[in-house]
């Protein structure tokens, strides 16, 4: 019986949430993974503003919301859920609605698992491909909602908006933290420095922001180029490619966590062949 494909390898994992899941699909395939989840994602601290938006959304105040994450919706109607569970038909209602923009395929799938699906989807799943496929569009006057990821304004896109006549709105309905600690962070910048580890499989900008965080800059990038870098999609490709780090290992057009399985797989085991 032939060996596992990543038999030998070991892969570095910073994801978080879903890091079992990713985990487990590298060691079946033979691969020794290092778990080091470098953000996490936890609920807005205070539902109030979260929850005063809401009442604007169900009262018919937006044309159009702009859903940058999967995530993001998915806490809005957590938040709902545990504060205010009468808001969540007339959320669920207008959200029908309105003209739902999507940047990717995760908040289109936190869509679907609602029944419901994009009226636009983004050419490229970043802000910018968001602010090319709305350019053509007629947004004079119209009321968007954006949906954040994190806290941090999305200044480009807000920016866009007002330029072209619309009113902005945005929710923040989570935020991240940190969550290895900085020296379990450090160790793993040392393995990877060192040619301990064969690939870094990032699944978030702020993974790759993280490092840069906690460590010094020429000990980041020596782990990073001694390390081959995978990368979930091409917002997170940018982020490193703004570093000065080139990702060798991406999907091509499926921006999940099994197609960079996949890639990776591809990659290392035409290295071993």
């Amino acid at each position: 019986m032939p060996e596992p494909p990543l038999t030998g390898r070991v892969i570095a994992i910073p994801e978080s949430r879903e890091l079992d899941v990713f985990a487990s699909m590298m060691e079946r395939r033979g691969a020794a993974v290092i778990r080091c989840p470098l953000v996490t994602i936890l609920d807005a601290p205070d539902p109030t503003p979260i929850l005063a938006w809401v009442r604007q959304f169900n009262a018919g105040e937006f044309d159009d919301l702009i859903l940058l994450t999967g995530e993001g919706l998915r806490r809005l109607v957590s938040c709902i859920d545990k504060n205010e569970p009468g808001l969540r038909e007339g959320f669920v209602a207008t959200l029908a609605r309105v003209r739902k923009i999507t940047r990717g395929p995760k908040p289109a799938k936190a869509l679907r698992d609602l029944g419901l699906k994009p009226d636009i989807a983004a050419e490229q799943p970043t802000t910018e491909g968001i602010i090319a496929t709305l350019k053509s569009l007629p947004l004079q006057g119209r009321r968007v909602a954006v949906q954040l990821y994190g806290t941090e304004p999305n200044v480009a896109l807000e920016s866009f908006l007002r330029s072209a006549g619309a009113e902005v709105a945005s929710v923040a309905p989570y935020i991240y933290a940190g969550a290895a600690e900085d020296a379990a962070v450090l160790d793993l910048l040392n393995k990877m420095s060192s040619g301990d580890v064969d690939v870094i499989a990032f699944t978030s900008s702020l993974q790759v922001e993280r490092l840069f965080a906690v460590a010094k800059p020429e000990l980041v990038q020596s782990a990073l180029e001694n390390t081959e870098v995978a990368a979930v999609g091409p917002v997170v490709a940018s982020t490193l490619e703004k570093y000065g780090i080139p990702v060798k290992l991406m999907p091509a057009d499926s921006y999940f966590m099994k197609p960079l399985t996949s890639a990776i797989e591809q990659a290392l085991g035409a290295n071993r062949a």
